[in-house]
């Protein structure tokens, strides 16, 4: 009995031993669901010491704070207990799912691989968890503001989103980018291009602050009821009083990166009233004037004419469809020429819109244009109106006589085809040439075309040989192919930057995208690792001059500076023509 309680024992010790021996290394994060303006903490966790710790990639985040080892050793009841921690900061870099892979460490000879986590990013939200790296100082002291012009419009109304950012003036922004743009899926938008960011002085709930206008947008709502405006999402850098000074007695600051968004917002969109609504309106909404205007009313038949349908005014002049054109049918009318001339402002779209239709009238008389009508919703009066034009009158003064030839008569006839009155001349012009063909055909051996094609072959010959030595000594110009082929490699990724010439904000954005993606083929870094410390170090690595790199980094600094400061048409072209010189050195130095 004595000897079975023993052994019960000793099995119980081995296995409590086995079980505290055990070796435990696990993920942990701090939540699996987060906001894109929010922060994510992921722990690593081991219960023995280890080395080799190899983190996984984090692709689809930004890597703000870590890796932070922490070390934890306590003793209980004569056992001891050992927690090592690695911990890392992340922010996410887009919405979506994304997997944060396996990461790796080497315990007592063995690898021990944690399990893949999946994390849901959503849109911004109201209150997002603190950055480690964030002070309340710069959380109170900088905000993103959405401004919009009106929160309940009718359906196409125009309404206008202001993204202001106000700084107050114990602090100050050195560097932001936008992580995350509104998609206004709901509406027509058009963004108004703003020329240097002019620093301005306001109030933000009552406090004195500064303020800059980062993006102005215009929307026309395309469908009624409660329509949600997604946040804009900045990346910013705060630089906040550290409370040190220097030997000067200037105040020191610290620089603390920050996610802040503007928050979303709905707009209640009203539905156009039914009642009173014209059976022709087309969904024109605004302050119109309509015209119908011809370009002569007198002419001879096969002569033509041109007859203008023309809005202009203030409203949604590019979401709606202009009234048709109704003409006798022996005018031969064609397909209309559409113009607009609209230019978008804080105000909404103003301008003009037009469909030009060519004429040409086929029989003499006289031939009525009918009056059009077109109706709007105007904004002012909250009601219906409608436009009538005057009818026109076409007078053919010569050409062949149709049947029906009055005034009154031919009004009757705007629907129906004329019967042509057969013309007293009934013998055709002579004709002076003819298109007849031989009935005995040449035949084809020993003609021009037979003898051709027997000796192409021959001449062919001496050509190929020209070709195909030409070929192999330019494959022997090694030089040349490399000097080729960093040219090409130029013009391809450089392709988009030179479409976009002209727009300073989407051709500095290519311009850059560009120079990262030739980096990312030809030194295999990713995105996240980029500063201008690691680019110019790799290329110094891989045999590139000095003065190239220089230049390589210069365009990098101009792409970010130049979206927040005036830039010419000029100073594009010597960007664009630097990248391009800069890539092609890069490419023929490279080792």
């Amino acid at each position: 009995m004595n000897l079975t309680k023993h052994i019960s024992i000793l099995v119980i010790l081995f296995i409590t031993n086995l079980a505290f021996s055990q070796v435990k290394f696990e993920a942990k994060v701090s939540k699996k669901k987060l906001g894109i303006n929010e922060r994510l903490r992921i722990d690593f966790e081991m219960n023995k010491d280890g080395d080799n710790f190899v983190p996984p990639s984090f692709d689809d985040f930004t890597v703000v704070g870590g890796p932070n080892t922490s070390l934890m050793n306590s003793y209980a009841n004569g056992k001891k207990t050992y927690q090592k921690t690695y911990s890392y900061f992340l922010a996410p870099k887009k919405r979506g799912k994304f997997t944060i892979k396996q990461a790796k460490i080497e315990i007592e000879g063995e690898i021990y691989k944690t399990f893949p986590i999946t994390i849901t990013v959503t849109a911004a939200v109201d209150r997002p968890n603190g950055s480690p790296d964030a002070s309340d100082v710069a959380s109170e002291n900088i905000h993103l503001v959405a401004e919009v012009s009106k929160t309940n419009p009718y359906l196409n109304e125009g309404l206008t989103v202001v993204y202001k950012l106000y700084v107050s003036p114990e602090t100050g922004v050195s560097n932001w980018r936008e992580k995350d743009n509104p998609r206004y899926n709901d509406f027509w938008s058009q963004n108004i291009e703003i020329k240097g960011l002019n620093i301005q002085k306001g109030s933000y709930k009552g406090e004195e602050y500064r303020y800059v206008v980062l993006r102005k947008t215009v929307l026309y709502p395309q469908k009624t009821g409660k329509l949600k405006l997604e946040p804009l999402v900045l990346d910013v850098t705060v630089e906040v009083p550290s409370g040190r000074a220097d030997i000067f007695g200037r105040q020191i600051m610290t620089k603390v990166p920050k996610t802040i968004t503007a928050g979303s917002r709905t707009i209640n969109v009203k539905p156009l009233p039914e009642r009173g609504k014209p059976s022709d309106f087309k969904g024109a909404v605004g302050d119109f004037t309509f015209t119908v205007t011809t370009s002569k009313s007198q002419l001879n038949a096969t002569e033509s004419l041109q007859a203008k349908i023309e809005v202009s005014g203030k409203g949604n002049l590019k979401l709606f469809e202009l009234p048709t054109l109704t003409t006798p049918s022996s005018l031969e009318v064609y397909e209309p020429e559409h113009k607009e001339n609209v230019r978008t402002n804080l105000s909404g779209m103003q301008g003009r819109i037009s469909d030009t239709y060519t004429i040409v009238p086929q029989y003499r008389g006289k031939y009525p244009i009918p009056s059009i009508s077109f109706s709007y919703f105007d904004l002012k009066t909250e009601s219906y109106r409608r436009i009538t034009s005057d009818e026109i009158v076409i007078d053919v003064l010569e050409g062949p006589t149709a049947a029906i030839n009055n005034t009154d008569e031919a009004k009757a006839a705007v629907n129906t085809k004329q019967t042509v009155r057969p013309s007293t001349n009934t013998f055709a012009f002579i004709k002076t040439t003819s298109n007849w063909t031989p009935i005995i055909s040449k035949p084809f051996f020993k003609s021009t075309g037979f003898w051709s094609m027997l000796l192409l072959p021959f001449f062919a010959i001496p050509v190929a040989i020209f070709i195909r030595r030409t070929k192999d000594k330019r494959d022997a110009d090694v030089q040349g192919n490399r000097i080729r082929k960093a040219d090409r490699l130029a013009r391809k990724y450089l392709g988009e930057a030179k479409k976009n010439l002209g727009q300073k904000e989407v051709f500095y954005e290519s311009l850059e995208r560009a120079l990262h993606n030739y980096l990312k083929a030809k030194l295999n870094i990713e995105t996240s690792d980029f500063n201008k410390e690691k680019i110019g170090n790799l290329l110094e690595k891989r045999q590139v001059e000095n003065q190239v790199t220089s230049d390589f980094i210069s365009i990098l600094e101009n792409c970010e500076l130049a979206r927040y400061t005036p830039i010419t048409n000029v100073t594009m072209n010597n960007d664009y023509d630097k990248s391009a010189k800069t890539i092609s050195l890069i490419d023929k130095q490279i080792r």
